[in-house]
């Protein structure tokens, strides 16, 4: 297969993927097909090797997830305005996805990788440089976390 035709079959194959983590991660469509471009002509230029399939997987979702850092980095520098609005993708509870949004890095990344991308505690360890006991810890705490802020702690008065 040649390099045009293998470019364009990635971009067939893993665009959706891209687009609903960028859009994740970010919060709004414009910043979310800002990113999608971004990862695609990363990938383009750089022509990097693959040893499977899901090593190349991998490296899309990981270059998502810098490029949507490297987003959210400048827009903190005041070079872009934040937006707070957070739509939901057409069949999810906007809600949770918030709460998603507002865990802290670690944990916001394994809970989306693993319960909206379905990927196991090992593939996400892959994907994000982690043991996969550590990414297990991550699960645990942002659902957690995630847990006390949707249900709210209860207090003993």
């Amino acid at each position: 297969m040649d390099r045009t035709s293998q470019a364009e079959e990635t971009v067939r194959r893993y665009s959706d993927m891209v687009y609903r983590l960028a859009f994740a991660r970010t919060g709004n469509t414009a910043d979310a097909e800002d990113v999608y471009q971004e990862v695609f002509l990363r990938y383009l230029r750089s022509d990097p090797q693959f040893t499977s399939e899901e090593h190349r997987k991998a490296w899309l979702l990981r270059v998502t997830i810098n490029k949507c850092k490297n987003l959210r980095r400048a827009k903190r520098s005041g070079e872009v305005p934040l937006s707070e609005h957070f739509p939901a993708p057409p069949g999810a509870d906007g809600s949770v996805l918030d709460e998603v949004r507002t865990l802290p890095e670690p944990y916001r990344n394994t809970i989306y990788l693993h319960y909206f991308e379905g990927y196991t505690a090992a593939e996400i360890g892959v994907i994000l440089g982690a043991k996969r006991n550590t990414v297990l810890s991550w699960l645990s705490r942002g659902r957690q976390a995630l847990r006390e802020r949707m249900i709210g702690g209860f207090e003993d008065e």
